[in-house]
């Protein structure tokens, strides 16, 4: 699989969790950005894109599911912690919302979204 998981550091006092979703040296290369606000039991992604290298970060409760070739691999991200998913182009994944609360997940992609002709090819990983 080739995947890239990282764990981030978060800093977390009384007001809060502070992390970086994604690290100086590779925000250059991002040519779209977005953030994905799921309701608890939601599933997002079920696709991959042809072309672009998506970069997830996610602050658990999450299920991931990736799939290449005819490799599937599950990752949890427990409560509170926060990990990055480096996913190159034509690995399936998928996410789901695990959790109580509306979940969070910041989004890069190394090829510009175009409304017209998105890079993403639907593959059905997870469905409710």
């Amino acid at each position: 699989m080739n995947v890239k998981i990282h764990q981030l550091k978060t800093n977390e006092d009384k007001r809060g969790i502070v992390f970086e979703p994604i690290e100086n040296e590779s925000i250059n290369t991002q040519q779209n950005s977005h953030v994905v606000i799921s309701k608890p039991g939601i599933i997002r992604g079920n696709h991959y894109h042809q072309y672009g290298t998506e970069t997830l970060t996610v602050m658990g409760p999450a299920l991931l599911r990736f799939k290449e070739a005819d490799e599937i691999l599950d990752f949890e991200v427990p409560v509170g912690q926060v990990y990055k998913f480096v996913i190159p182009p034509k690995v399936s994944h998928a996410i789901k919302n695990i959790g109580e609360k509306d979940h969070i997940v910041f989004a890069f992609n190394t090829v510009p979204h175009n409304p017209e002709n998105p890079d993403v090819i639907s593959d059905i990983l997870m469905d409710s």
